[in-house]
């Protein structure tokens, strides 16, 4: 017994948090490419992608979406690579940067819209359990984001006023 592997506890091992309401722990993900300039190949520079992040904006395309398709359009996979910065922050500079975090703002509209499915079919109970899960992760988001200064103090989700963030 002389090459024996340490006790698990003194392993390291990577701990990935379990999901709020459902059971998975979930740690199949794409991994980013290594290299971290941007390829030899892409022939636009760092202002073009600036101009093209803020248009989108203007249209009203969400970070997300505007890296998407900047990635499926225009061949620029990582647009920190490119411009030095992530698309939030290019944003944020230019001052067009959302009032409500994106993943904050697609759980409220999914509470928005499973509201409205209740609105039409009262008897529906298992759409009253996944509301009440959906808005308790938005209570909890927004206790997270206020407590770290990216949403006002006085910030505080009400289902009357939901529809209203939601354009």
């Amino acid at each position: 017994r002389g090459s024996r592997s340490p006790p698990s506890s003194l392993q390291h091992r990577q701990f990935t948090m379990g999901r709020m309401h459902s059971k998975g722990k979930g740690i199949s993900r794409s991994s980013k490419p290594y290299r971290r300039s941007a390829p030899s190949w892409l022939k636009v520079s760092s202002g073009e992608v600036v101009d093209q992040i803020t248009k989108m904006a203007k249209k009203g395309l969400t970070p997300s979406q505007i890296g998407v398709t900047l990635r499926d359009s225009h061949g620029i996979s990582q647009v920190k690579s490119v411009t030095g910065s992530k698309i939030l922050r290019i944003l944020k500079a230019q001052g067009l940067n959302p009032t409500v975090p994106e993943d904050l703002y697609c759980l409220i509209k999914k509470a928005v819209a499973v509201r409205k499915h209740l609105e039409r079919n009262r008897k529906d109970c298992d759409s009253k359990f996944r509301l009440i899960l959906i808005e308790s992760r938005v209570h909890r988001l927004g206790r997270y984001y206020k407590k770290a200064g990216k949403l006002a103090p006085n910030w505080k989700y009400e289902s009357a006023t939901a529809s209203a963030i939601v354009q």
